[in-house]
């Protein structure tokens, strides 16, 4: 059973489409055009052009292409900033807003054509993007799932809780957690390909695999095939086994 996998892309919407070459290259080597491509999460923030990678998986999504695109904790926030004014995500600390530098969402909405968003008072840079930024792509996060099931693995952005049963799971932990989950070695019964947790390489811990290598802090982006339990990195030359650690 094989699946590809990409990690997170942050508004890196030239990385991504060099990522897809990498994969389409290789289902000519195979000629499996079906197993599908699952993007981990956080599409937007950071990066200088998340309007196009919603556009560029959107329009995947609508024109009938094998791709799952998970929702990442930058994700939620994009889509709740524009349609839940008064909502707060609990993982960030008092008086952080979406456009804080440290988010990256100035970064986002400049995407779409607004000009230093962050100069503006909060509310008007809402209501400017809510007049830039088309309805289908809101719709489009909104309906992005949690995780994925393929097989034998999980697909999900951030990690999963250690011994909370798969479907008792938390909404925010799949978005947001790292410990305990990095430093738990037990076995999760499938394995759980994640991002989230930026590291200057993917690293497969063999109950996990973390393909986060820091797209959003100017590293490349990650994409994986993956047969079974077996993990490759796709690059201009094909592929390269992730072996276990």
């Amino acid at each position: 059973m094989r699946s590809y996998a990409i990690g997170d892309i942050h508004g890196q919407l030239a990385l991504l489409q060099e990522v897809y070459r990498w994969i389409e290259a290789d289902r000519r080597r195979t000629g499996d055009w079906d197993a599908p491509v699952v993007h981990l999460g956080d599409l937007v923030d950071r990066g200088p052009d998340s309007a196009g990678v919603i556009r560029f998986l959107r329009e995947g999504v609508e024109g009938g292409a094998p791709w799952v695109v998970l929702k990442g904790n930058h994700d939620r926030l994009f889509e709740r900033f524009l349609t839940a004014p008064d909502w707060s995500d609990p993982h960030l600390r008092e008086g952080l807003s979406y456009l804080h530098p440290a988010i990256g969402g100035a970064e986002t909405l400049m995407s779409y054509g607004l000009y230093r968003p962050t100069s503006f008072h909060i509310k008007k840079a809402r209501q400017l993007a809510l007049d830039a930024v088309p309805p289908e792509d809101i719709a489009f996060l909104q309906a992005c799932p949690i995780r994925f099931m393929h097989g034998a693995l999980l697909h999900v952005h951030a990690g999963i809780r250690p011994g909370v049963p798969l479907d008792a799971q938390e909404v925010q932990d799949l978005l947001w957690i790292r410990e305990p989950f990095l430093t738990d070695s037990r076995d999760h019964g499938p394995l759980v390909v994640h991002g989230h947790t930026a590291i200057p390489r993917p690293m497969h811990y063999r109950n996990r695999v973390n393909i986060d290598s820091r797209a959003g802090y100017g590293g490349p982006l990650t994409a994986v095939v993956i047969e079974d339990r077996r993990v490759w990195v796709l690059n201009d030359e094909g592929r390269h086994e992730l072996h276990p650690v």
